[in-house]
Parts: C-alpha cells; sequence; structure tokens
C-alpha cells in the first residue's frame, strides 16, 4: 500500500488502485476535503487558496485536478505554477489567502507526489486539523458550489522573484558583503524547481554559478534524497570546477545540503549548525530542532549562551517549539532551515543567504568551517515493515530493554548514552521504522546503528 495519509497531507504513487495510490480520484477527494474543511474553519464569505507545485512529471496533473476541485468548491486560486515549498508558504500570507496547498512529494522518487496543506499564515496544519480533514475525506460528504459560485483561477508566475525580494531584506543579508567575497558555487537541482530559485538567488547576490541538473524536467538524475551515497557528480564537480562550494536540494527546496570545497560532504545535519553559528553570532537567542538531529546545534547554542530544546520529528511540532521557547533559528537535521525572521518554514533559499553571509564574514574554506565545529557522525538506517508487523509493542520492548538510560518517548523512542544516542520511530511518510544513532565516530555510529537493528529483529523475530 502506498498511499499514505497523515496530519500533514496525503502522498502516494502515481498510477494503480484508488484508496491504495495516489489516483485522480484520491486527489480530488483529498482536495475536497482540505477545500470543505477550509470553509467551515474560515470566517471569509470567499475563500482564496494558493497553489503551487514542483517539477516533477505528474505534477501538472495532480495540480489541474486539485485547483478544479477547488473552484468545484466556490474557491478562488491563485496558481504559482512551478514554485517551491518555502515559496507557497511565503505567498499565502502575502495573498492574504485562506490556506496553501503544495503539490510535491519532498524528497520521494519521482513516480510518488503529494498534496502539503497549509493554514492562512502559510504554515503546516496541527494535528486536530489534519484529522478533520482525513475525516472529512473518509466520508466523502462535500457539498460544491453552483454554477454562479465557481472560483476563479488567477496566475501568478512572479511569487519565486519576490520570495528571493524577501530574502535579500533580511536584515542579516547583505548582498555587497556576498558580491565582495567572490563566491564561486556548483548547484545541483535535481531538475526540479531548485533549479530555478536557487541559481537566481545566488546571481542577484554576485555568486559564480555552475549549474548541474537544473534543468527542471522533473526526470531526476538521481534518487532525490540529498544524501552522500546519491551526489557523486556534485562532489566531482565541486573538484574539477575549483569551486568554493556546492549546493544541493530536494525537488521542493526545502532541504539544503552543503559540498564542502575539498568534494566531501559539509553533513546535511551540519547545514542548520552552520546557520544558526551565524544568527546566533549576531542575535542573542534560542535555539530547537527535532530529536534525530544532531547535539552539535545544542553545543553551537549553549557556546552563545542560549537554551537548545529538542521537538518531535516534523515541521509542525519544531515550530511550535520555536514559538514556545522564542527560538530565533531552528529546524531539522536533514537540512531543513527555519527562520522566522523570514517565515516559520523550512526554506534552503534562506539557508543558502544565511550560509553564505557566514562564509564572507569568517573568511577561509568551507572544509575549514566544517572542521571547526564539534565534529559528530551519525548513520540513519531503516528497517522495511511488513503487514503483521507490531510497531508499536517493537518500541514499548526496546524502551524497557534501555529503560535505565535516558529515554525520550515524545517521538518514537530515543536512547540518550553519555557518549552517543539513538531515535527509533515510525515514518510518517514511509512503511519503515528509522533508525538514526550519532557518536564521535562514523564506525561508532553505524556499529550502533547496526547493533540496535539486530536487537529490533530478535525482537520481532525477523532473524
Amino acid at each position: 500500500m502506498t498511499l499514505i495519509k497523515s496530519i500533514s497531507g496525503i502522498r502516494g504513487t502515481i498510477g494503480g488502485q484508488t484508496n491504495d495510490n495516489l489516483t485522480p480520484v484520491d486527489a480530488v477527494k483529498f482536495a475536497a476535503a482540505y477545500g470543505s474543511w477550509l470553509k467551515s474553519y474560515s470566517e471569509n464569505d470567499k475563500l482564496k487558496v494558493v497553489i503551487g507545485r514542483d517539477a516533477r512529471l505528474s505534477g501538472e496533473m495532480i495540480q489541474n485536478l486539485v485547483v478544479s476541485t477547488l473552484v468545484g468548491l466556490g474557491i478562488d486560486v491563485i496558481d504559482l505554477g512551478l514554485s517551491t515549498t518555502p515559496t507557497v508558504e511565503i505567498a499565502v500570507p502575502l495573498e492574504k489567502a485562506d490556506g496553501g496547498i503544495i503539490l510535491t512529494a519532498s524528497h520521494n522518487p519521482k513516480q510518488w507526489n503529494a498534496l502539503k496543506l497549509l493554514n492562512e499564515k502559510g504554515e503546516f496544519l496541527d494535528a486536530e486539523q489534519g484529522a478533520k480533514i482525513l475525516a472529512l475525506a473518509e466520508k466523502e460528504d462535500f457539498e460544491f458550489a453552483e454554477v454562479d459560485d465557481l472560483g476563479e483561477i488567477i496566475k501568478n508566475d512572479s511569487y519565486i522573484d519576490i520570495h528571493i525580494d524577501e530574502v535579500l531584506e533580511l536584515p542579516l543579508v547583505d548582498a555587497e558583503t556576498i558580491k565582495k567575497a567572490g563566491f564561486k558555487v556548483v548547484v545541483d537541482g535535481v531538475n526540479s524547481t531548485g533549479g530555478i530559485a536557487i541559481p537566481k538567488l545566488l546571481e542577484e547576490l554576485g555568486v559564480e554559478v555552475v549549474k548541474l541538473y537544473c534543468d527542471p524536467t522533473g526526470h531526476f538524475p538521481h534518487n532525490p534524497e540529498p544524501l552522500k551515497q546519491h551526489l557523486g557528480d556534485i562532489c566531482k564537480k565541486v573538484v574539477e570546477e575549483k569551486a568554493d562550494f556546492g549546493i544541493v536540494v530536494d525537488p521542493d527546496v526545502d532541504r539544503l545540503a552543503f559540498i564542502s570545497n575539498d568534494g566531501e560532504m559539509f553533513g546535511e545535519e551540519y547545514t542548520l549548525v552552520a546557520c544558526a553559528d551565524y544568527v546566533l553570532s549576531k542575535t542573542k537567542g534560542n535555539t530547537v530542532s527535532n530529536l534525530s538531529s544532531s547535539r552539535a546545534l545544542r553545543d553551537v547554542t549553549e557556546k552563545y549562551g542560549g537554551t537548545y530544546e529538542a521537538a518531535a520529528v516534523g515541521e509542525v511540532n519544531v515550530v511550535t517549539k520555536m514559538k514556545a521557547n522564542n527560538a530565533i533559528i531552528g529546524g531539522e537535521g536533514n537540512g531543513g532551515i527555519i527562520y522566522p525572521e523570514s517565515h516559520y518554514g523550512r526554506d534552503a533559499l534562506v539557508g543558502t543567504a544565511l550560509f553564505l553571509m557566514l562564509m564572507a564574514e569568517r573568511g577561509g574554506t568551507v572544509a575549514e568551517l566544517r572542521a571547526s565545529y564539534p565534529s559528530y557522525f551519525m548513520s540513519k538506517k531503516k528497517i522495511q515493515l511488513t503487514p503483521d508487523l507490531d510497531v508499536d509493542a517493537l518500541l514499548e520492548a526496546m524502551h524497557n530493554k534501555y529503560k535505565d538510560e535516558e529515554v525520550s518517548t515524545i517521538d518514537g523512542v530515543k536512547i540518550d548514552f553519555p557518549e552517543n544516542w539513538v531515535h527509533l520511530r515510525k515514518s510518517n511518510t514511509e512503511p519503515i521504522i528509522r533508525i538514526y544513532t550519532e557518536a564521535k565516530s562514523q564506525n561508532e555510529a553505524d556499529g550502533l546503528a547496526d547493533r540496535i537493528i539486530g536487537e529490533i529483529k530478535e525482537v520481532a523475530g525477523l532473524e
């Protein structure tokens, strides 16, 4: 079964059977559920929703279905066309819209697509709101508009430029400082909308851009999740071009990874660490990341006299904790930067600008910057789930096994050992258990992950 329904939206593979995959019928049903919920939730008589999509092959089809469904409910649609997740998030409040939908399956391969749902602030829905939409979709109790009350479609393809202008206007971003540094950067846009947005931003900042896979065809040239094993081409290209560094984004441009000048991964976890280092050096404050993120953010935050806290995995959980703790920067260790001075959403454009400012002011190479941070190594592995597996019982058994350690159960099971940690959780987006570990060496992190996987398989009788 490859249709995954969660509070943040609906995600699935294209084709196949209704209710098992993301078919046209499912796209219409969930768009109708979202539109119907919006009509009951909003106090406005005439509603407006912003829609944008990444470049994946099914994007135009899914967009046509979703837009037509909202129009059929009497809702006006601001159609951004090819866009990015953070661009849609920014557009919602600027348009004074009642909500937004991003059509993207983020880092999933090309056969996937999804509807990511936003509220009137351009932020992801909370659990209660998401649950109401799932219930409406289940009942299929929709009332569509009569012919005189149909919505309108307003096309607006200027929002990537507006987004870039918003980034350039941030108080901690100074285009002249970056221009003077004379950077040369390779960009891997995975043939999606990052190939439009990131080079445009860099050119505005006076950076020399070498484009790699920046044609938004939707034919991803490699697995679109920005992990080391997928990024051999850009690692080579950075060295060949004698570039200062490389930038990699996922198809919807909310995750950001850097390649150091020596062709090595800077480390997705250290994207947030570096951006936070720059922001905290200018502004006193606190930080938040999720339970699966590196301890390095805690170390850097405490160096500047701030407080670090961990949230459950998921952007909405991180944002909620950031607001509660007045965090000035936060995000997720997968390269997701949330900078409230801009907006409460992961944004690779904002992260790119903050990183360029850090490099321009500090000088030196990206490899030297990475060496200056506390050195932690992560292992990110997974176990494929079978339908008969009781995952909750499995996690409970692991909790009991390590009950004498420091354990958090706010999101799966995280076991904090003195020198390392392991986090076990069910994925919201794929039928897997994720096993994240962190330690002072890669061998130690991998060894801990393998040991825990062995223990899980033993408990589950999978050996």
